[in-house]
């Protein structure tokens, strides 16, 4: 149960609210004018334990003028009594951009009006889970980590922060580069979720062309088009009780960002070919390995889309940055079928790997198939690698200045590409990074394409 201060000067919206939210077992105090919303936020900071504000929910005009900024204006007098205090923003549609312009100032979440009375309440749990100093922690964790290996405090941290953000239904954005385990994170935050039991469904938008975005996304009916023989249910449909995985979002055309916003905004879609609205029960997790508010500033990313998506952002750190992972990767990838000598193991841990865990995987399985002894040494990886990797054997300047990881990850393409004849597919597999990256990597150094 939590104490909810209710914010409009519209009295049918709060004796709307206040009968689903007290239905829902929490207390509510209400406020029709900015004045007396500060008072009663005053008066929290005064009165006992009982009294104290638990969330805001909270409209965006008070005066005849509809420009929202008194509602701004009200949202850093609240942020400013009580920094800490979770506000949830209520505005139409049209005035989505306003709306973000508050979560810049500190509010937590936004829905519009007329809102879905489920969606409300989930958005409001989710708020009062994340504020709350006891929020949920899972100690059985169930095999939600299987395939996750590392005891660096990095990844610790992570997987200490998708243990909390798991039981909640917060929208979820996992950062990093390729091959660092996005996925993996998104499906343990699944197992970990009161959607366990539901399905997990990805979704590569990356790979998805923009013609074809609705009728993958929401579906179609019998007849939408031509070649529509069937009713087929959409991505989202198939994610129902469950959690969707966007991954790649950053990749989505600008084109289809609107499209998805509205549905992670109103829960609803409707398939092609039909008009009547079906709702989406689902929790969004997201994947990108994009700079998203780099996209932002240059106009390629939806801003209110950006907002929308990442209430939690999980940035998953390159494997060069866990390097004390290394040797329990290797072990894991190898299993039974090799073992890796001490200097093997060293020269595995000082690669730069651009490609990551995928990287490091494919290397090992090269490694143990293509190795006669079960026992890998330095001398069998860089004859497996090449000249990408310096013999500890050769003699080095005391002036020669080491490779920067930028000039590793550029020879390692380099090498890749000489090494397959420029074949770019094979060298995007030997390196554990999609094509797509490939290209930007190689746009990043200068190299050409062949």
């Amino acid at each position: 149960m939590a104490h909810i201060l209710i914010v409009d000067d519209d009295s049918s919206i709060i004796l709307s609210l206040s009968m689903l939210l007290k239905r829902a077992g929490h207390t509510i105090v209400s406020a029709h004018s900015e004045a007396e919303a500060v008072k009663i936020v005053r008066d929290s900071l005064r009165g006992t334990p009982s009294d104290k504000i638990s969330l805001a929910l909270m409209d965006m005009n008070y005066t005849s003028s509809t420009s929202g900024r008194d509602g701004l204006e009200l949202l850093q007098k609240i942020k400013i009594l009580l920094p800490a205090l979770p506000v949830i923003l209520m505005t139409a549609w049209g005035s989505i951009p306003l709306a973000v312009e508050g979560v810049k100032l500190g509010a937590m979440d936004f829905i519009t009006k007329p809102w879905d009375n489920r969606d409300l309440l989930s958005r409001i749990d989710t708020a009062l889970s994340l504020n709350s100093e006891s929020s949920p922690l899972s100690t059985n964790d169930n095999g939600a980590f299987d395939g996750i290996i590392g005891e660096s405090e990095n990844l610790k941290s992570i997987l200490d922060k998708v243990r909390k953000a798991a039981p909640t239904d917060a929208a979820v954005l996992i950062t990093g580069e390729n091959g660092t385990g996005k996925e993996l994170i998104a499906r343990a935050i699944h197992r970990l979720s009161r959607r366990s039991n539901g399905p997990f469904v990805t979704v590569n938008l990356g790979g998805m062309p923009s013609t074809l975005f609705e009728s993958e996304m929401f579906g179609y009916a019998k007849g939408a088009f031509t070649g529509a023989t069937s009713d087929r249910i959409g991505r989202f449909e198939a994610a129902d009780s469950g959690t969707i995985f966007l991954d790649e979002i950053g990749d989505l055309d600008t084109s289809c960002q609107v499209k998805i916003l509205r549905v992670l905004q109103e829960h609803t879609f409707e398939r092609l070919g039909e008009s009547a609205p079906r709702r989406a029960d689902i929790r969004v997790v997201c994947a990108t390995n994009v700079d998203l508010p780099a996209a932002v500033a240059e106009g390629r990313f939806r801003e209110d889309l950006f907002y929308r998506i990442n209430l939690i952002t999980i940035n998953l750190p390159p494997l060069r940055e866990r390097k004390s992972d290394i040797p329990l990767l290797v072990r894991h990838f190898a299993g039974e079928k090799a073992e890796f000598t001490d200097d093997a193991m060293q020269l595995l841990s000082s690669l730069p790997y651009p490609g990551n865990i995928r990287e490091l995987k494919n290397l090992v399985d090269r490694l143990t198939i293509i190795t006669d002894s079960p026992r890998i040494t330095a001398r069998d990886i860089r004859g497996s690698i090449g000249t990408a990797v310096p013999s500890s054997n050769h003699s080095v300047s005391p002036t020669a200045i080491p490779l920067t990881l930028e000039q590793l990850e550029k020879k390692a393409i380099t090498d890749a590409l000489a090494n397959f004849g420029g074949n770019l597919s094979q060298v995007a597999a030997s390196l554990g990074i999609t094509r797509q990256s490939l290209y930007r990597r190689m746009d990043k150094f200068g190299i050409p394409q062949p």
